[in-house]
């Protein structure tokens, strides 16, 4: 959800991505139906492990998940770390609908985070011009 959302916020400027230290293998079916309620499509995303971007020039690491802070390695050329623990919506019980309101409600708190780090990063892209 978080890749998603934060390209959507701020795909414009930054090039995202999205990986796990313990992926999945897909990416969860109430994902993508919570997502697709407020109109970004993630149906065409794939979970992919973080150790995929070790080759590449990662400037920004934003984790997102309790543990995946100290999980993460340092990638060549990083500048910037941020940590926003959300719970991890998958691991909810209860009805259908309860599951869902609780996807509902991670992907409301990442997309309040989330959407003010783009308004910050087009602050920043505004004042450097």
């Amino acid at each position: 959800m978080a890749e998603g959302i934060l390209r959507a916020a701020a795909g414009n400027l930054i090039d995202v991505h999205s990986a796990g230290s313990n992926p999945a293998g897909f990416v969860h079916p109430k994902a993508i139906e919570v997502l697709k309620e407020i109109d970004i499509d993630i149906s065409t995303h794939t979970s992919k492990h973080m150790n995929t971007f070790l080759d590449r020039q990662i400037a920004t690491v934003i984790t997102v998940c309790d543990n995946a802070d100290q999980a993460c390695p340092l990638y060549p050329g990083q500048v910037n770390r941020y940590h926003w623990g959300f719970e991890d919506p998958s691991h909810a019980e209860g009805s259908e609908e309860e599951v869902l309101a609780e996807f509902r409600r991670v992907r409301d708190e990442i997309r309040k985070v989330f959407e003010a780090f783009a308004a910050g990063l087009c602050e920043g892209a505004r004042i450097k011009n």
